[in-house]
């Protein structure tokens, strides 16, 4: 089949992609900016496990093709795949009203882009308006983005479900095919209107956001009532009406599409007339929680901060993820340079991002080593919790920090291990 994909998102390639590995002819219609640039290069612009790989061979075979906005979907193509940021919604209703009228192929439109609910159904107005055949019933369907970052390759190719938004039958079977070489295990196709896809996608990004924000109210009452959290969480989790999943408290969670969604549905919410009382408290106690291990270390020196050195380990919103938009660090990078505390930090991935983001400071000084960004810190702070600070070398640590005190934002580290080790330890919740 031949596809025309739309967008710079990191949505939008990973479907490229394995739309293309798929054996899909497919062309991707990249808007100018730095997404554009990358893949003019021949670079994937997205850190993400085996995406940089895939995208290389398909555009080797010739199935993956790089074209610009402006071009026209080819003759042969039929299906327009819409994985555009949020804000692009003027763009997507440009797409489609320039999509020509007079061809036999009717259109099926795929909209995998972010937008507010019920876009799915104004995009398919405006290609019925645009549709001079009335016997040529093409359609707009909503495939809401489910992609997990830092895993978002495998989560298209394995996913775990599709929320599938179709109203006319022979546009649930030509998306079935299209997901069929990605839906083999079981049918995970779930079919419902296109308005539910899209309102399901915020209900599900805000129910994982309120898990969130009441575990780390409950770590931080833990911290009050002299409890230990990680027994209440297990606890929690063994109670099957709740589960395991996004039991685990922190340092706040980040993410642009993430934080981006669960705003999006509190202002469906007040649009609507309704109060969104529960998910602005949820976002308040986020944004509240970011400055968690601020006021940790600032209550172990008795506030006395400037001056001192601090290490943070992991500024990537997520592991296995470079960006670090929303992250909990840059709250926290803020708030110790306000008390005039000079800041080391390491990241695997997200390094280069941060530079850009803070600019040159004597403050921020950036390591290509974790160790070397703890040598004389007066703490270390675990923002992110990437797998290669799950098990430091404690020795190391110790002989090189100027005070062994470790704050740990993501609860990794067992607490009387580290205890035992010499470290003063401080966790979320942890006793």
């Amino acid at each position: 089949m031949q596809l025309e994909v739309y967008g710079d998102t990191l949505c939008a390639l990973v479907s490229a992609t394995a739309l293309a590995s798929a054996g899909n002819q497919v062309f991707l219609h990249v808007p100018p900016g730095h997404v554009a640039t990358r893949l003019a290069k021949g670079e994937c612009p997205f850190r993400e496990p085996g995406l940089a790989d895939l995208m290389g061979e398909q555009a080797q075979d010739g199935r993956l093709v790089l074209s610009t906005m402006e071009a026209p979907p080819h003759q042969q193509s039929n299906v327009i795949w819409l994985a555009l940021s949020p804000g692009a919604l003027d763009l997507a209703e440009q797409i489609v009203a320039q999509l020509p009228a007079q061809r036999a192929e009717r259109w099926l439109v795929v909209n995998q882009s972010t937008f507010p609910v019920g876009t799915s159904e104004g995009l398919q107005q405006i290609l019925i308006d645009n549709t001079t055949a009335a016997d040529v019933p093409s359609a707009v369907v909503s495939l809401p983005d489910l992609l997990i970052e830092g895993n978002a390759l495998q989560s298209f190719m394995r996913a775990d479900s599709w929320l599938l938004g179709a109203e006319q039958p022979w546009a649930q079977k030509l998306v079935a095919e299209l997901l069929r070489p990605f839906n083999r295990r079981r049918d995970a196709i779930m079919l419902m209107g296109a308005r539910e896809a899209e309102f399901t996608k915020l209900a599900i990004t805000g129910m994982l956001a309120t898990r969130l924000s009441y575990m780390n109210d409950m770590a931080n009452l833990a911290d009050n009532l002299g409890v230990d959290v990680e027994r209440i969480r297990q606890g929690m989790g063994a109670d099957k009406r709740i589960g395991e999943a996004y039991l685990y408290p922190g340092c706040g969670f980040g993410g642009l599409s993430f934080s981006r969604d669960v705003m999006s549905l509190a202002s469906t919410l007040q649009g609507s007339g309704m109060q969104a009382q529960l998910l602005d408290e949820v976002l308040r106690i986020n944004e509240r929680q970011k400055e968690v291990l601020f006021r940790k270390l600032w209550q172990h020196y008795g506030t006395e901060l400037r001056g001192r050195r601090v290490a943070i380990w992991g500024v990537a919103f997520k592991p296995e993820s470079s960006r670090i938009d929303n992250s909990p660090a840059l709250k926290l990078l803020e708030a110790l340079w306000a008390q005039g505390v000079e800041v080391h930090v390491h990241d695997p991935r997200a390094l280069q991002v941060l530079a850009d983001w803070a600019g040159e400071r004597a403050d921020l000084v950036l390591h290509d080593d974790p160790y070397a960004a703890a040598e004389g810190a007066d703490a270390l702070m675990l923002v992110t919790e990437w797998k290669a600070y799950w098990s430091p070398d404690l020795f190391r640590l110790k002989m090189s920090m100027a005070q062994p005190l470790l704050l740990d934002g993501r609860n990794v580290w067992d607490p009387e291990y580290i205890k035992q080790n010499g470290f003063t330890y401080v966790g979320i919740g942890r006793r």
